[in-house]
């Protein structure tokens, strides 16, 4: 699989001000975005991205949880169609290029095929997935999940979020219809642009990360139990103090982590203590634990290793316990052909690189269970993002852009057999 010999480049300042034209859907005062999944934000967001694509001469279709596919043909119509894309949505403190800048650079990539009169092999596709942030509905990367066969359509649509709002109500309120069912569209090959959302590019001054796969993840949901009484008259030697075995608990998470460094990450994200009052030694507390490595004997290793210091502090301290594992997502390694093509390519243009894996989970990753997929990543500001202060460059944007351009257009234009990895 060779590296496209062209001199096509994106036009950066055009990707720039696509990019700040969609952030004022969502816009928060503070500069950052609060479109969450299949709030009215997104809806306007998602027209805008449906009249653009149609402006640019593509066929914009629907699946049956709103997931947009739109298709710039190919001279062969018979080939499945090199696909990009991300997603739309954001936290509801989240930042203007999360996300939105890989489904952009897509549409940028497009527009400069136009521009140039090109026309490639097989089609391009670029895709805006639904959910990938998972802040309205869990799970996140939902859509795509369901794309490739790991949830049903039926199960995701009775998803709910805080409100009991179903995904299945909140297509219905945005008009949303489907046009195709959920995982009938073809991809030939997926690749996705995105910020790294972490500070090792900007770090080591690269300009490009070339992504070799992303991390496995656990999720788990955790109570302590202890016993609750008067803070005032109950001496501390005979506490069952919930609240502080989870601090005992969140130590342990840090120093598990710490061990199996550098590439093990902990994080306890979530504590609620129940009927809390002033003086009331808590006797329970709900929490959640996020456990992330890039192997997938590491996290077995730490689920042991966690429940072990559990089921110590636990029973030293006299408190009941719990820990459930609601979901693990295995590691994911990316197609190593369109990985090292990825690699020239970087070369070709004269951009810094570096391989790295993906701290975070995104839609390539449920994607390269059934087709091969790679990302590339692009610096931002102080590694930032989940945040309003989530900050990019356009440069940076650009070099993005004109690498997935040279990416995609190598893939669409390939042998068949060498296309199809």
């Amino acid at each position: 699989m060779g590296t496209a010999r062209h001199n096509l480049r994106v036009d950066g300042a055009r990707l720039w001000s696509t990019l700040m034209e969609t952030a004022a859907f969502g816009a928060t005062p503070a500069g950052g975005i609060n479109r969450l999944t299949l709030s009215p934000a997104d809806g306007q967001v998602r027209n805008w991205f449906r009249d653009a694509c149609e402006a640019a001469g593509l066929t914009v279709g629907t699946d049956e949880l709103g997931t947009q596919f739109a298709l710039r043909p190919g001279r062969d119509s018979t080939r499945p169609p090199v696909a990009t894309g991300s997603h739309l949505d954001t936290q509801p403190t989240g930042g203007r290029f999360d996300g939105i800048l890989g489904t952009l650079a897509g549409l940028e990539v497009v527009r400069t095929l136009n521009d140039a009169g090109l026309e490639t092999e097989a089609p391009i596709l670029i895709v805006n997935w639904t959910n990938e942030e998972g802040s309205r509905y869990a799970p996140a990367t939902m859509a795509s999940a369901a794309h490739v066969g790991t949830f049903t359509t039926a199960d995701i649509l009775a998803r709910t979020d805080a409100e009991g709002v179903s995904v299945a109500d909140a297509l219905r309120t945005l008009d949303i219809v489907a046009t195709e069912p959920t995982g009938s569209r073809a991809i030939g090959a997926f690749v996705e642009l995105h910020i790294e959302q972490g500070p090792i590019l900007e770090a080591e001054d690269k300009t490009i990360g070339v992504v070799e796969g992303g991390q496995g993840i656990l999720w788990f949901d955790g109570t302590i139990t202890g016993f609750e009484s008067h803070a005032g008259t109950t001496p501390m030697p005979r506490r069952r103090d919930a609240l502080l075995g989870l601090a005992e608990i969140a130590l342990a998470v840090e120093r598990i982590a710490h061990a199996h460094g550098p590439s093990a990450v902990g994080t306890l994200g979530e504590a609620v203590i129940g009927a809390p009052s002033r003086n009331v030694i808590p006797g329970r507390v709900r929490f959640t634990l996020d456990i992330r490595d890039p192997r997938a004997a590491t996290l077995d290793a730490i689920d042991a290793e966690l429940r072990t210091a559990l089921a110590e502090i636990a029973g030293r301290r006299n408190l009941g316990f719990t820990l459930d594992l609601v979901w693990r997502q295995e590691p994911v390694p990316f197609d190593p052909g369109i990985v090292a093509l990825i690699e020239r390519g970087a070369e070709s243009l004269g951009l810094p690189h570096r391989r790295m894996v993906s701290g975070a989970s995104h839609d390539a990753c449920n994607l390269a269970l059934k087709v091969p997929t790679a990302m590339i990543f692009v610096p931002c500001k102080d590694g930032i993002s989940h945040n309003e202060a989530e900050s990019a460059t356009q440069s940076d944007c650009t070099a993005g852009a004109d690498l997935l351009l040279q990416t995609l257009v190598t893939l669409a234009n390939a042998p068949v057999a060498a296309a199809r990895g």
